[in-house]
C-alpha cells in the first residue's frame, strides 16, 4: 500500500473525521447515524494509513516531500478541538430539540384526552384517543430504538415507554363505554411518568414546571371545593413555590392570570368568604388549563 496523502491532506481527513464522529456520537436519527459513521471510519482510516484508494483509482497523489510549518500544523489542530466543541455543543442542542418537538406532536393529543376526559366529553375522548394511540406508538418506536446523547444514560426509558404504551391500550374499552372520570385519573399516570423521563434528564422546560405546580394546585382546589379555609392556607406556600418556579419559566399575562388567582383564593380562606371560593376554584382551574394546553 503505497503512501499517496500530503500531511495536510491528512490533517483535513483528521478534521472530517473528528466532525462526522461528534454527529454520529450524539445520535443524529435514522440512516443518517449510519452514513456519518462510515464517513468518519473512512476518514480516520486513511489519515492514518496515508492511503486512499480512490486517489489509486483516479491517478492522485497529493504525498510531497515539502516542508511543513508546525506552527501551522498546531493552529489547525487547536481550530479543529475548537469546531469539536461547538459542533458537540450544537449537536446536543438539535437532539434535544427534536425529542421535544416529538413529544409536543405527541403529547398534545394526549393533553386533549386528559381534558375532555376529565369534563366526561365522550365524542371529543374518542377522537383523540384514536389521535394518540398512533402517535404515541410512533413516538415509542423510535425512542426505543434510539437513544440521543441526552438520553443515553437512561436505563429506565424503555420500561417507561413500555409502561405508558400499556396503560393507554387498557383504557380503549373505559374511552369507547366506560366511566371517563376513571380513565382521567388513568391517564394522570401517564404526565407522572413522563415528568420523572424529563426530570431525571435534566430537562428544564415550562412543562416540568406546570405539571409540578398543577399537582399541588389540586390539592388547594380540593380545600377549597369543600371550603376549608385552614388547609387552603397551611398548603398555599407549597402552591406559591411551585408557581414561582413557572413564573421562571414564564411569566406572561396568562400566568399572571393563574397568580391573580391563586392568591386571591387565599385571601377569601384568609377572610372566610366561603360562598365566593366555589367561583374562584373554577377560575383557577380555567387559567391553569388555558395555559396548559398551549405550553404543556
Amino acid at each position: 500500500m503505497k503512501k499517496n496523502e500530503w500531511n495536510y491532506d491528512r490533517l483535513i481527513r483528521l478534521f472530517i473525521a473528528i466532525m462526522a464522529f461528534v454527529w454520529w456520537y450524539f445520535r443524529l436519527p435514522g440512516i443518517l447515524q449510519i452514513v456519518l459513521y462510515v464517513i468518519s471510519a473512512i476518514s480516520l482510516f486513511t489519515s492514518i494509513t496515508w492511503f486512499c484508494a480512490l486517489y489509486t483509482i483516479f491517478k492522485i497523489n497529493t504525498k510531497t516531500k515539502k516542508h511543513i510549518n508546525k506552527l501551522l500544523v498546531w493552529i489547525y489542530i487547536i481550530v479543529i478541538f475548537v469546531l469539536w466543541l461547538v459542533l458537540a455543543f450544537v449537536s446536543n442542542f438539535f437532539s434535544r430539540k427534536i425529542f421535544l418537538e416529538d413529544f409536543a406532536s405527541m403529547n398534545d393529543s394526549y393533553k386533549q384526552l386528559l381534558f375532555n376526559s376529565g369534563k366526561e366529553k365522550r365524542e371529543e375522548s374518542i377522537s383523540y384517543y384514536q389521535k394518540l394511540i398512533p402517535a404515541y406508538a410512533q413516538f415509542q418506536d423510535k425512542y426505543t430504538n434510539y437513544k440521543p446523547y441526552i438520553l443515553k444514560n437512561d436505563t429506565k426509558l424503555n420500561s417507561d415507554l413500555e409502561t405508558i404504551s400499556i396503560l393507554l391500550t387498557n383504557i380503549k374499552d373505559a374511552v369507547y363505554s366506560g366511566d371517563l372520570l376513571s380513565t382521567h385519573k388513568k391517564l394522570e399516570e401517564v404526565r407522572l411518568i413522563f415528568q420523572d423521563i424529563f426530570k431525571r434528564n435534566w430537562f428544564s422546560m415550562l412543562a416540568v414546571t406546570l405539571v409540578d405546580f398543577h399537582d399541588i394546585m389540586e390539592v388547594i382546589l380540593d380545600w377549597a371545593n369543600t371550603k376549608d379555609t385552614q388547609k387552603i392556607i397551611s398548603t398555599y406556600p407549597s402552591a406559591d413555590e411551585k408557581l414561582k418556579e413557572v413564573e421562571t419559566q414564564l411569566n406572561d399575562e396568562s400566568i399572571q392570570t393563574i397568580r391573580k388567582n391563586l392568591d386571591t383564593i387565599l385571601e377569601m380562606a384568609k377572610n372566610n368568604q366561603l360562598d365566593s371560593l366555589a367561583k374562584q376554584w373554577a377560575d383557577l382551574k380555567a387559567s391553569f388549563v388555558k395555559v396548559y394546553l398551549i405550553n404543556g
